[in-house]
C-alpha cells in the first residue's frame, strides 16, 4: 500500500531509539524526509545510520533537549528550513522514573511535566505556522496506555502524560481542517524503556531475572507477546498519510489488546 508519504517533511521529537525511533524509520521508509533529535550524539549518529538504511527519503539529525524550549524552536524552524515546510510532526518523549506517588518529591513532578507535556506544547507552538502552510498536515503524539489505564509503579507516567491526551483532543478541533492530530497509546512493546523498567524491578527485588520481568510484562496480552516498535512505527506513518485522511482527534491503543476500557 503506498501511503502517499514521498517528499513529505515530517519531525520526530526524541527519537534516537524506541518507539521514536520506529516512528522515524517507519515515516522515512515510505519516503518521507524525516528530521530527528535526542540529546546523546553517539546515539543520535546510530540512529541516523538505522534510518538512513533502508530509508526511501532523507535524514536530518540533530542535537536537542525537547526541555529547552530554545532548542526545540531552533530544532523546528532547522528542519522547515532544509525541507521546505513541515508537514507531520511526531511527538515522543523519553520516560520519567517510577514509582508509587510517595517515592515523588516536587522537582521530580515538574521535571516530567517539561519531559512529556512542555515539550510536546512547544513543538507543536513552533511547527504550527509550518503545518498551516502544508496540503497534508498532521500531528501524531506518542503517549502509552497509563493514560487510559493507570499502571501500577508509574504514577507520572499515569498522570502527566493525561495532559497530552487534552492538548491534542483541543488541537485536533482548533486547528481543524487544516491539521489532523492524534494520539497513539503504546502498550508494552521491545524498547530500552522496558528493559530499564524490568532492570528497576529487579533491583527492587520483584523479578528474579530479566526474562521473568519479560514473561510478565507480556502475561496480561492477549496476543502473548509484547510488542515490535516497528509495529507501532508502521501505525504512526498510516497516521500521516492520506489514507488517514478522515482520521483525526483519535486516541489508539496499540498494545496487543491489553487494555479493557
Amino acid at each position: 500500500m503506498d501511503l502517499g508519504l514521498d517528499g513529505n517533511a515530517a519531525l520526530v521529537t526524541a527519537s534516537t531509539s524506541g518507539l521514536g525511533l520506529a516512528s522515524a524509520h517507519a515515516l522515512a521508509r515510505e519516503g518521507a524526509n524525516v528530521s530527528i533529535c535526542g540529546r546523546t550524539e553517539s546515539r543520535l549518529d546510530e540512529a541516523k545510520e538505522t534510518i538512513e538504511a533502508d530509508a526511501a527519503g532523507n535524514v536530518m539529525a540533530r542535537q536537542v533537549d525537547v526541555t529547552d524550549p530554545d532548542e526545540v524552536r531552533a530544532l523546528v524552524e532547522t528542519t522547515a528550513e532544509a525541507y521546505g515546510g513541515i508537514d507531520h510532526v511526531v511527538t515522543s518523549a523519553g520516560g520519567v522514573p517510577s514509582g508509587s506517588f510517595l517515592d515523588m518529591e516536587d522537582r521530580d513532578w515538574y521535571q516530567a511535566y517539561d519531559t512529556l507535556v512542555m515539550s510536546h506544547v512547544w513543538t507543536l507552538r513552533a511547527a504550527h505556522p509550518h503545518l498551516v502552510e502544508s496540503d497534508a498536515g498532521s500531528i501524531t503524539s506518542i503517549t502509552s496506555t497509563s493514560v487510559q489505564e493507570a499502571i501500577d509503579g508509574l504514577v507520572l507516567s499515569n498522570a502527566v502524560r493525561r495532559a497530552v491526551v487534552g492538548t491534542i483532543d483541543t488541537v485536533a478541533r482548533e486547528w481543524a481542517p487544516g491539521i489532523r492530530a492524534n494520539v497513539v497509546m503504546p502498550g508494552a512493546h521491545e524498547t530500552p524503556r522496558i528493559e530499564e523498567l524490568i532492570e528497576q524491578a529487579l533491583d527492587r527485588g520483584e523479578y528474579d531475572s530479566y526474562e521473568e520481568g519479560l514473561t510478565d510484562w507480556a502475561a496480561p496480552i492477549p496476543l502473548d507477546r509484547i510488542g515490535d516498535p516497528m509495529e507501532l512505527g508502521d501505525v504512526v506513518a498510516f497516521l500521516a498519510s492520506e489514507r488517514a485522511s478522515f482520521v483525526t482527534g483519535a486516541t489508539i491503543p496499540i498494545d496487543g489488546g491489553r487494555t479493557r476500557s
